[in-house]
């Protein structure tokens, strides 16, 4: 996959991408991360790429020519552009599965007040982490690429990691535990360590259900619940 984001900031992208997962991913190229400033497409001395508002108001917005000619740079026939923007669809794990499959994404990180709006025609989503306003777009893009990166094939030597974790089926990941099994007193749930998977994958089930229920009850009505064989829960009641 290739992935070029349009920022100001072309530092604080690629420092920030360039360690863990996504910068293992990197060296092996399962992604191809470019950064492209808007300065490039100016003519002033100065690279003067932000303006003041027609109307009124504070701040600054950033001109659509610069911004305009970066896209126009980058964009083939297979590019997906993402601007990063507080009115747009709220990230998560769903879209992050749909956009990775895209052969060539270009994020365009607003910055200051956001832009003129005359460049949104040359968006195809606009797409917000949710309702708070940082800065700029750098982190949120960078945010985003994390999530696609990891579903990317061969970004973990062992496949299937990401299909249990948080946000699979709507459901948060169930409590999972790692050596010594006795730790100040707290002992390993006793089913993980019987070794019969079913009951197991019928356990992580059951916590995952029960602790969406108690931290994120509004990701259940599109969870998936699976049957448990017969009488599996009643077997891991008792233990």
């Amino acid at each position: 996959m290739k992935i070029d984001v349009i920022t100001a900031f072309e530092e604080l992208i690629d420092s920030t991408l360039s360690h863990s997962i996504v910068g293992r991913a990197r060296k092996a190229g399962i992604i191809k991360l470019g950064t492209l400033s808007p300065r490039q497409f100016t003519e002033d001395k100065h690279q003067t790429i932000d303006d003041r508002p027609y109307g009124g108001g504070p701040g600054m917005l950033l001109k659509a020519e610069p911004l305009y000619q970066a896209i126009k740079k980058l964009r083939k026939k297979t590019s997906y552009v993402i601007l990063t923007s507080p009115r747009g669809q709220t990230f998560n794990q769903e879209l992050a599965k749909k956009k990775k499959k895209k052969r060539h994404l270009i994020f365009v990180c607003g910055h200051y007040e956001g832009i003129d709006a005359r460049i949104y025609p040359e968006v195809d989503l606009e797409v917000s982490l949710g309702n708070f306003i940082l800065t700029g777009g750098e982190l949120a893009a960078c945010v985003m690429i994390d999530a696609i990166t990891r579903l990317q094939k061969g970004t973990f030597k062992k496949e299937g990691v990401t299909v249990t974790e948080s946000f699979e089926n709507n459901l948060l990941e169930a409590p999972q535990y790692t050596r010594p099994e006795v730790w100040r007193g707290q002992k390993v749930p006793a089913v993980l360590l019987n070794g019969n998977h079913k009951e197991i994958e019928a356990w992580k089930h059951e916590q995952a259900l029960k602790i969406t229920k108690e931290l994120r009850p509004d990701l259940l009505e599109n969870a998936s619940q699976p049957k448990a064989k017969k009488g599996t829960k009643k077997k891991i009641r008792r233990k």
